[in-house]
């Protein structure tokens, strides 16, 4: 069976080989170890293979993890899970990163809640890309408006966008997806220039890395082919 750092190892190598391929520069895309649901010692073997990214999507199950592992202070925390309002002061005070931002009250609460001796909190804005009933994000339609917003927010640095396209979709039409989210956020880059640096695409996952890659990911989101089958889901908030 594959220790975590082999697959650490595994997948760095995919991404590079990826990235080489779209003719990208090297180290420009980056591996957040998705690791909602996996134990701290999982983690700690994951950061022990020089992962440093993870992304978390239960508020409590991260809090719990962050303690366990706070001597590694290394390990650079995501929240990448939808955000209720009576969660954004502890996602303010803990995380460096929030992927998962799809309304202007949750900017402002987090704006507000940010601790001054911190640095400016990391922000993408989720867009629900293919209009999922069963997903959270803006629209399309909307973003401009939610960009124009939130880039005005002290304490936030607004660094790009968010998705997750329907798995469902073939290769063609997640690759249509992928582009979709790049041209929007070229052209909130071009539109929106003092809102942020707009820089950060946050997209693709363990079976479609490549593609999005291909299409300008920053960030792509592995849990799988890092930790393996995810265990029994449980309730978590």
């Amino acid at each position: 069976m594959s220790s975590i750092a082999d697959n650490i190892g595994s997948v760095t190598r995919r991404i590079q080989k990826a990235t080489l391929n779209a003719g990208r520069e090297p180290g420009s895309v980056r591996l957040l170890a998705v690791s909602k649901t996996r134990t701290p010692e999982e983690l700690r073997a994951a950061a022990e293979a020089g992962q440093v990214a993870f992304g978390e999507n239960y508020l409590q199950e991260a809090l719990d993890k962050i303690a366990a592992l706070s001597d590694l202070s290394q390990i650079e925390w995501h929240f990448i899970g939808p955000i209720q309002s009576n969660k954004t002061r502890q996602i303010a005070e803990t995380f460096a990163w929030v992927h998962s931002v799809d309304r202007l009250k949750i900017a402002r609460r987090l704006s507000e809640q940010r601790p001054a001796s911190l640095p400016a909190l990391n922000l993408c804005l989720q867009v629900n890309i293919n209009k999922e009933e069963s997903k959270s994000g803006c629209s399309l339609e909307e973003l401009p408006e939610l960009v124009a917003a939130v880039g005005e927010l002290p304490n936030i640095k607004l660094r790009g966008l968010m998705a997750i396209p329907d798995p469902d979709q073939s290769e063609a039409e997640l690759r249509v997806s992928f582009r979709k989210l790049a041209n929007t956020l070229r052209a909130l880059r071009q539109n929106h220039p003092d809102a942020g640096p707009l820089d950060a695409l946050s997209m693709g996952m363990s079976d479609d890395l490549e593609i999005a890659i291909a299409e300008g990911a920053t960030w792509v989101r592995v849990g799988t082919a890092l930790f393996g089958g995810r265990p029994p889901k449980h309730s978590q908030s």
